[in-house]
């Protein structure tokens, strides 16, 4: 017994302080078990004569400590709990079976011991499988939420990639909460504001220089090019301009077909913008000289810079793409259409910002732009002293290695920019880490690893293990961590550490009104608890005809319990039997789901359980009537009977004690019982036994050991040791239970608020990726059109290759504001001209709400440039699709933009009403075969080109205020879908010649329906 003492005591101290022996803990829980049956066992033959009743309650601990309380498997547990059942009874059989007669009948007792310790490995299989599959389901919960946290960190950062590739991050703020909004109040609409102005987000930068570059010749080559080379072609220039960018942080502003411009000195102002500026377009123009002495393609790079003050920021609704406006912007784009190709065509401002970094020279021209030449003021050509060594390098060098059968100048060039490597558009979307899954069996060797009686302390992880953890690694090991029981009592955002209340009131009320299906199987248990006690009743005493009446009345009350718990699964058997039980499987219903139903029945049903425990001491009499104690009882008298005089056997008493351990079990099986509640059942079960057993009835002990000792010859068994005293052991037993089941209630109690608080943050992860998601889905469909955008989004997404595609029949559409450009003045009253984009903003606001129409569902917004809105109908059409259909039906989308132009004009007349303004609108149209493509790593954009587009874009600079002009081709098309158009005659076209245009007549946007007119 010492020696099981002293290695129990070792085994605690070694597991307090040691964490490394947690890879032990099969073994060290072995040990552990092994040291208590010793001591059960020496207790057994310590302290004066053996009985059958000897260290039951004490069995009864080390049984349930090993289901409850060591970390050891379901197996391993049930082989402990039955092994420490049969040496109690086989060792108290083989050593009181050859003895005299001389005690009570030994076969009920061992009966009835059997009956206890077969409860207690019911009981504690019970609780430790409800803790498993709880903390199983925690863990999964947990793991799940890692899963949902991982997707929501991952789609955050997919916001911000897509945030960022349309915006600067001081805007990107402010735009997110918008589209939050938006998402909140419904896709699509707009929140309400307290003005009628729609929210405008742009801002005036000073000192800024401003660089616009123009690829010559591209057009010419671009019509030679297959759909998939225009794209790529367009993505490694593009993809490389937006590199040198980077290097010299320069902002790219936009694309428009093959013209480039960017920005340095925003978002933050820099001092040395100016040179940024100058060093791009030297790179830009000897990238492009390099190309050319590489491939021999006849392109050639013109580049115009111009510093000063623009505003910029976002306009409209759809289709956001970060902008600048000003005089000085203006002023860039004109230097650069003048300019020499090849060379960087900087103004005076530019030039006195440089500081003489670089020699510069007249540009020694006539301006034959208007613009400038109304400026009258001089522009240089900026000398770069690197243009002499790139000829001489490139000559001769890799056009050489590519002579051989000629190729076309297209594919020649896309195989040398191939080499360039320009990263895909949204590459940042393709690698996604692959979060947890959920669905693959979970390691045991994880859900082992964690346990409620064992620490996990991080502090104590092999040096550099916490190095090699990676970031989900880490957020796994805090998961284990935080099911570790002892945390319960560490300092936690989620709950008090005291009270284990959670710190928001909602959720305290939510917790303790949530519903508990598992109820009925918590009151089939307790059940067994009692079954066990009139068992045990039935075997130690006479069965009084009193004590089987009051059990069969109790049988009653539990029999009607348990029919209404499980009564929702005997449905059908119920709905047979008569009308007046038709309710009761509601009433089961209601059980599960009512807190103070539940919480009533529970405790009447352990109040059943701790009553009919201490029944049998009703039969035994009250008053200290023992005749073993009489002063003329000699040890002659030791065949006297066990029994008191009218009453119960005396050995009802220990079993009796017995019993009311059982009554402490049975207040732990209702695992998710409230800890205060529990408490004070333990409390209330721990004074009533004690005020039994030391108090009113403790002579009913002392006349069992009067009886037991009677006739001893030996005067040192007279009286036997503390661990023989039946009420002490009792007394003890009680205490030992009390704090041991107040530890696992606690315990108990911290996993149920657990798995509860893992559920919610499961739920409301789940619910904010969701949102999170359809964010990604509206910003990147506020990037790309609605059928583009799943080639970016969603599981199988596969962007290896770039996002082309061909259409044979697209309307493209431009239609501008011109007189915007006479609007628009930067002064103090309008705040340097943001009052001017703030009356564009609107415009171009209502010009995208028509968007949302269902009529106009086909119109595809490709962007807006200036006061110019440029649309597409025909996107939404598959490939080749077009071509197996006629002419009439394949251009039927025709009509839909012009509605949508007729739309357009009708909204700017609004406008006009309400600001007192006479704005019109000029528009182009144009049909016929483009390409379509996503292009740019850095900011990913969409666009369109082809020949249809250029000649759409020279429709409105060449048109009439308030007429929509169309080619001859596009009028016979609109001829046939019932539209009127007249000729207007041949005009010259900047890069077309001589072309004969129509304008639509939109007094009658059909030759039948009411009249519309263009404003």
């Amino acid at each position: 017994m010492l020696c099981g003492l002293g290695g129990f005591s070792l085994l605690l101290g070694l597991a307090s302080r040691e964490q490394r022996l947690q890879r032990w803990t099969r073994p060290l829980s072995g040990l552990v078990w092994a040291a208590l049956l010793a001591l059960g066992l020496g207790f057994l033959f310590t302290g004066g004569v053996v009985s059958a009743w000897d260290q039951v309650s004490f069995f009864l601990f080390v049984i349930f400590t090993v289901y409850a309380m060591l970390p050891l498997g379901m197996r391993d547990a049930a082989a402990a709990g039955l092994a420490s059942s049969l040496s109690h009874l086989l060792v108290l059989g083989l050593y009181l079976g050859p003895q005299p007669n001389s005690q009570p009948a030994l076969l009920p007792q061992l009966a009835a011991n059997a009956v206890l310790f077969l409860c207690g490995n019911v009981a504690g299989a019970y609780h430790k499988a409800l803790m498993e599959r709880a903390l199983r389901a925690t863990f999964r919960e947990a793991l799940s939420s890692l899963h949902s946290r991982r997707r929501l960190d991952t789609e955050k950062k997919h916001q911000e990639h897509l945030l960022l590739s349309i915006l600067p991050a001081y805007l990107a703020r402010e735009m997110k909460a918008e589209i939050m909004a938006r998402l909140q109040a419904g896709q699509g609409s707009r929140p309400e504001s307290t003005n009628n102005f729609h929210s405008l987000y742009v801002k005036r930068h000073q000192g800024v220089s401003v660089l616009y570059a123009d690829i010559v010749g591209f057009t010419r080559l671009a019509s030679e090019c297959s759909p998939k080379e225009l794209v790529l072609m367009l993505n490694e220039l593009f993809g490389k301009f937006d590199q040198i960018a980077k290097e010299h942080e320069c902002m790219r502003i936009k694309i428009l077909g093959d013209c480039y411009y960017c920005v340095s000195g925003l978002p933050l102002s820099l001092p040395d913008h100016a040179i940024n500026c100058v060093r791009m377009g030297l790179d830009m123009c000897r990238a492009i000289r390099k190309l050319r002495a590489a491939t021999g393609v006849d392109i050639n790079m013109r580049v115009g810079v111009h510093s000063g003050s623009a505003l910029c920021g976002v306009i409209g609704l759809q289709k956001w793409q970060y902008d600048v406006w000003s005089h000085d912007v203006t002023l860039a784009n004109h230097m650069e259409a003048s300019g020499v190709p090849g060379r960087v065509h900087i103004t005076g401002a530019t030039l006195a910002l440089l500081a003489g970094a670089y020699a510069v020279e007249d540009a020694a021209m006539e301006h034959g732009d208007p613009y400038l030449r109304e400026l009258g003021e001089p522009t240089y050509l900026v000398i770069d002293p690197r243009a002499e060594e790139d000829e001489k390098g490139t000559a001769g060098g890799l056009l050489s290695s590519l002579e051989g059968p000629k190729m076309r100048p297209s594919l020649l060039m896309t195989r040398y920019l191939e080499s360039w490597g320009a990263a895909k558009p949204f590459a940042h979307l393709s690698h996604v880490e692959s979060p947890v899954s959920t669905s693959t069996p979970l390691p045991e060797k994880a859900l082992s690893s964690f346990s409620p009686q064992w620490s996990l302390d991080r502090s104590r992880t092999p040096r550099g293990l916490d190095d090699e953890l990676d970031t989900g690694d880490a957020k796994f090991f805090q998961v284990i961590e935080q099911l570790n029981s002892q945390k319960q009592w560490k300092q936690s955002e989620d709950f008090n550490p005291l009270t284990l209340y959670f710190r928001e009131k909602e959720m305290e009320k939510e917790y303790r009104l949530s519903a508990l299906p598992a109820f009925k199987y918590y009151a089939a248990c307790t059940f067994l608890v009692f079954f066990s006690n009139f068992i045990i009743q039935m075997l130690v005493t006479n069965r009084p005809p009193a004590l089987t009446i009051t059990y069969s009345i109790t049988f009653l009350l539990f029999f009607l319990l348990l029919f209404v718990c499980f009564s929702e699964h005997l449905t059908k058997c119920v709905l047979k039997g008569p009308k007046m039980l038709h309710w009761l499987p509601t009433l089961s219903v209601l059980v599960a789901t009512r807190p103070g139903l539940r919480v009533a029945l529970g405790t009447a049903t352990i109040l059943l359980v701790f009553s009919m425990a201490i029944t049998s001491l009703v039969f035994l009499p009250a008053a200290s009537n023992c005749p073993f104690r009489a002063p003329n009882v000699s040890f002659t008298a030791s065949n006297l009977s066990w029994e008191l005089p009218g009453s119960l056997p005396l050995i009802s008493v220990p079993y009796s004690v017995h019993c009311c351990v059982l009554g402490f079990l049975s207040c732990s099986l209702f695992l998710h019982m409230s800890f205060e509640l529990k408490l004070l059942m333990l409390l209330l079960w721990l004074a009533a036994c004690c005020s039994l057993f030391l108090h009113s009835h403790a002579w009913l002990s002392d006349c069992l050991i009067a009886r037991l000792y009677l006739g001893a010859l030996d005067s040192s068994l007279l009286r036997p040791g503390v661990l023989k005293e039946p009420k002490l052991m009792g007394a003890i037993s009680f205490f030992i239970f009390f704090f041991t089941l107040l530890v696992l209630a606690r315990q108990n109690e911290y996993y149920c608020r657990l798995d509860f608080l893992w559920k919610k943050k499961l739920r409301q992860e789940q619910e904010e990726t969701e949102t999170m998601e359809n964010l990604t889905r509206l910003l990147l469909e506020n990037v790309l059109p609605a059928h583009v955008a799943p080639q970016f989004i969603g599981q199988n997404r596969r962007n290896e290759d770039l996002y082309h595609q061909s259409y044979e029949c697209v309307c493209v559409l431009f239609a501008s504001v011109p007189d915007f450009k006479e609007f628009y003045s930067e002064s103090s009253i309008n705040h340097e001209g943001l009052e001017c984009l703030r009356l564009l903003n609107e415009i171009i606001a209502d010009f995208d709400e028509l968007l949302s129409k269902p009529k106009f569902s086909g119109v595809e917004k490709i962007k807006t440039i200036c006061s110019t809105y440029m649309a597409a109908t025909g996107l939404n059409a598959t490939s080749g699709q077009d071509a197996q259909q006629d002419a009439e039906q394949s251009c039927s989308h025709l009509g839909t933009m012009v509605e949508f132009a007729v739309a357009l004009g009708s909204k700017l007349d609004v406008i006009n009403k309400h600001s007192f303004n006479n704005f019109r609108l000029r528009v182009g149209l144009n049909h016929g075969p483009v390409v379509a493509g996503v292009i740019g790593a850095q900011k990913p954009q969409y666009d369109i080109w082809g020949n249809t587009v250029n000649v759409a874009s020279r429709m409105e600079s060449t048109g009439v205020l308030g007429k929509i002009q169309v080619t001859e081709e596009t009028a016979c098309a609109l001829q046939s879908l019932g539209y009127t158009c007249y000729s207007r005659g041949i005009i010259k076209v900047k890069g077309k010649g001589q072309l004969c245009t129509y304008f639509l007549n939109t007094d009658l946007t059909r030759t039948g329906p009411p009249s519309a007119t263009l404003g």
